[in-house]
């Protein structure tokens, strides 16, 4: 399952948003390391489902599907919050950073009001310029991945040199642990103006700049503006989406107000909306009235709360994915069960079909035929490539 990392300084809103997308219980304080261990749990990005088009009622199994959109989920983690110098030990430092080891592309939620200073103590809105927090986490990031490689990199160049090897494939091998993989590490090595028939002549320099480039390449970021809606976070987002950033504006405090209050047969509600139907108001107390009345102000403004759809845009914008339904019938669409268009995949744009099969299981990967494109009916060989919604059955000699 990709992960999606929630980052940024303490006291930010990070365990706000990531209660509001997997509808947990974190605890949440109004002070910097609320957060010590990672909290880890499962949201959704938003698909279409092809049974609406196929005019067939499908039976989710790894997903579920709401009047034809498709929730496929996606794991979350919401670590502790990052100050800097934390590659060096300070606040909870490497932890930090090791919880994020496997996150395929991070959100960094950034206080858009600037009411929280450099350490994460809340401070009054407009205090503190939160264009100063964007960078110093990727750069906390690439001292502790340069820190890493550095150790030991000496032995582990020579090696590579002396045996003949490829140093991509040799590197890729080395910080496999890191979710980075070889197409990462020869996309940086292609980008990084160093000599790599000369890795073992490398130093610190060289090292921290190929650090940076493999973070770049596995682990993109998006920035979560949140408190959009308090005094000048506005003005500021406007000012952050002058940087080389995607940026969301976003208020997870309304998102998560939502969702609790559609979990209580409040409200009904979508996420990633731009409104909600309040189901009976003789339930609801003046407060929280009051409460989804300003929730209803910010959607009116910003057309949603902004937390689903900055999950969306990391899935899919940013890392390119798309989504493709398996099954064992192409006729009825089913699975060898009967069930129709049970799991929904998320697989990177230009998977082929051979791919794919792989992503099911090695051995149906191994002893691939062909495959079926289910909504045109047509056979399809190995190279492929998989398109959005595409409903694909495998054939296999297993």
């Amino acid at each position: 399952m990709l992960e999606l990392g929630l980052v940024g300084k303490p006291n930010t809103g990070k365990t706000t948003f990531f209660n509001a997308a997997t509808r947990a219980d974190a605890p949440i304080g109004g002070y910097p390391f609320t957060t010590i261990d990672a909290n880890i749990g499962v949201t959704y990005v938003r698909s279409k489902c092809p049974c609406q088009e196929l005019d067939v009622e499908c039976d989710p199994n790894n997903s579920r599907c709401e009047d034809g959109t498709r929730y496929v989920p996606v794991r979350v983690i919401d670590v502790a919050g990052l100050v800097e110098g934390a590659y060096e030990g300070k606040g909870l430092g490497n932890q930090f950073l090791d919880n994020l080891r496997m996150a395929s592309v991070m959100i960094h939620m950034i206080d858009a009001a600037g009411a929280t200073d450099s350490d994460g103590e809340p401070v009054g809105p407009g205090t503190h310029d939160p264009l100063d927090d964007v960078g110093f986490l990727e750069e906390e990031f690439d001292h502790w991945l340069s820190e890493i490689l550095m150790d030991g990199w000496d032995r582990f160049s020579r090696k590579v040199k002396l045996e003949g090897g490829d140093l991509s494939k040799a590197l890729a091998e080395r910080v496999s642990g890191l979710g980075i993989d070889q197409s990462h590490v020869s996309s940086a090595l292609r980008k990084v103006d160093l000599d790599v028939e000369s890795a073992n002549g490398w130093g610190e320099d060289e090292i921290f700049e190929l650090s940076k480039n493999l973070r770049e390449e596995s682990k993109p970021v998006l920035l979560g503006a949140n408190k959009v809606d308090l005094e000048g976070g506005k003005e500021n987002y406007k000012r952050l989406k002058d940087l080389d950033y995607p940026v969301i504006p976003m208020s997870c405090e309304s998102e998560l107000a939502l969702r609790r209050a559609e979990n209580k047969d409040l409200i009904d509600y979508t996420p990633g909306s731009s409104d909600f139907e309040i189901l009976d108001k003789d339930k609801l107390s003046d407060s929280q009235k009051r409460g989804l009345d300003s929730v209803k102000d910010f959607l009116e403004e910003w057309g949603s709360t902004g937390v689903q759809d900055a999950i969306d845009k990391a899935i899919y914008d940013m890392l390119g994915m798309i989504v493709v339904y398996p099954v064992e019938d192409e006729n009825d669409y089913t699975d060898n069960k009967g069930n129709v268009l049970p799991d929904a995949y998320l697989v990177p744009e230009g998977t082929t079909a051979k791919e794919f099969a792989y992503e099911i299981h090695t051995d149906i990967g191994e002893s691939f035929i062909h495959a079926v494109n289910a909504k045109t009916n047509r056979r399809v060989g190995e190279d492929y490539e998989l398109e959005n919604e595409d409903i694909i059955r495998i054939v296999s000699s297993k």
